[in-house]
């Protein structure tokens, strides 16, 4: 009985899970930074960047469906390299979730300062002079939501 011989490495597949890493890699630097300008409370310095990590984090949605959908695309890869590309993967993720939680904390202090801002100008709106005894307070306007859209 005859053993069929190993199929030969891939160096395809190999290459792409070199290229997939890195871009992980990279990305998971990126990601990192902004996470650090938003926990510093300087969500301007993660604009720096934003434009090349957008680019990339569309090459890897897509790569990554890619392989998902495909997995022999990497199967010519050594164990080595596709265990690097799953630890790049999970740093990624890590870096992700920190991101994630830098961001809600940034929006919870603006919207609370937006919050305060309305009220005290809801405030100040509601204080009206009045004189003399018995002297009635002009209806004011109703206060109304502070909306900024930098696309506007």
């Amino acid at each position: 009985m005859d053993s069929a011989p190993d199929p030969s490495p891939d160096p395809e597949g190999a290459e792409r899970v070199e290229q997939l890493t890195l871009l992980t890699e990279r990305l998971t630097g990126l990601v990192a930074m902004e996470a650090q300008a938003f926990e510093a409370r300087r969500p301007q310095d993660a604009i720096v960047h934003v434009e090349e990590t957008g680019r990339l984090a569309n090459i890897y949605r897509h790569e990554s469906a890619r392989v998902r959908a495909n997995p022999a695309l990497i199967s010519g890869a050594s164990l080595i390299q596709r265990a690097r590309l799953i630890r790049a993967t999970e740093a990624f993720d890590a870096v992700l979730a920190r991101q994630s939680r830098a961001v809600a904390a940034a929006q919870f202090i603006t919207e609370g300062l937006v919050r305060a801002i309305a009220d005290e100008v809801a405030a100040q709106r509601q204080q009206t002079a009045t004189y003399g005894p018995g002297a009635l307070s002009a209806p004011t306007a109703a206060a109304t939501a502070i909306t900024l859209n930098k696309r506007a």
